[in-house]
């Protein structure tokens, strides 16, 4: 099966495709042929993409998944320095959540967009697992807190922490989950030693995206650190075998909105 189909009519010969392939594979067209992926090195594709859409007289089909190519109109997808500027800088940490759940619509065009963040060699190592009951989401708030009494009085960095948070939510608060109604958590294989960033790139893309679609996120740090360690918490988010709790967001609809932007510390950067 042929890596790449060129419509010959539209290949104009440039050699861009030759140039982006990240494992340069791709023999540039000359006067003669067009340009091709021999059989023998066709194994080394990582199914990227950067020869199909890098080529500017859209000659180019990566033979995979070809029915789901889309066309992107001209300027699509542009924002302004400006409006990407305080898209970003507005972004905040939602600790505060109404009841409505998210639909399942909305967090799949996360998802949707989430699957395109950046990984190693392309190997789209992550996986999600979402929590959307929000007995769930307080059922794994309540472990991670009996996970937090396990380290009282020891030299752990939270135990300093932990009595005033145990007592919060024994006063019918949820310092884990901030009530937010859902989680969503990437999972990645085990031994694949780049695949915890793969996710943190992933998740990221969900945080940035969520908030377009109405949805608040917060990273949860107290249910990762958990999960890291404590087998009832383990057990009870039940992963396919062979994959690893990478990190989670909480999510759901903001109960408060943003009008404004905070201050930052002066970025500090080194030239050489």
């Amino acid at each position: 099966m042929a890596t790449l189909l060129v419509n010959q009519d539209l290949c104009t010969r440039c050699g861009i495709c030759s140039v982006v392939c990240p494992v340069s594979i791709i023999d540039p067209a000359d006067e003669n042929s067009l340009p091709k992926v021999k059989d023998a090195r066709a194994g080394m594709c990582i199914r990227c993409g950067h020869c199909e859409v890098s080529c500017p007289s859209q000659a180019l089909l990566l033979n995979y998944l070809p029915d789901e190519k889309a066309p992107l109109s001209s300027g699509a997808g542009t924002i302004s320095p400006e409006d990407l500027g305080v898209y970003l800088k507005k972004r905040r940490s939602v600790r505060h959540f109404t009841r409505e759940p998210v639909a399942r619509e909305t967090i799949l065009g996360i998802l949707d967009i989430a699957r395109y963040a950046a990984s190693g060699g392309n190997g789209q190592p992550v996986q999600w697992l979402i929590v959307h009951n929000p007995a769930e989401v307080r059922r794994l708030a309540g472990l991670t807190i009996d996970w937090m009494k396990t380290l009282q009085g020891s030299s752990h960095p939270m135990s300093g922490y932990i009595p005033t948070l145990v007592a919060a939510w024994e006063a019918g608060a949820d310092p884990v989950c901030r009530g937010a109604p859902h989680l969503v958590i990437a999972h990645i294989p085990e031994g694949n030693p780049v695949a915890t960033v793969d996710a943190l790139i992933a998740l990221t893309y969900f945080d940035i995206a969520a908030p377009a679609l109405g949805v608040g996120t917060c990273w949860a740090g107290f249910l990762s650190m958990a999960a890291a360690t404590y087998k009832p918490l383990q057990e009870a988010l039940a992963l396919p075998e062979g994959r690893n709790y990478a990190y989670a967001l909480m999510f759901g609809h903001p109960q408060y909105k943003t009008h404004g932007i905070p201050r930052r510390n002066p970025v500090q950067v080194e030239w050489r």
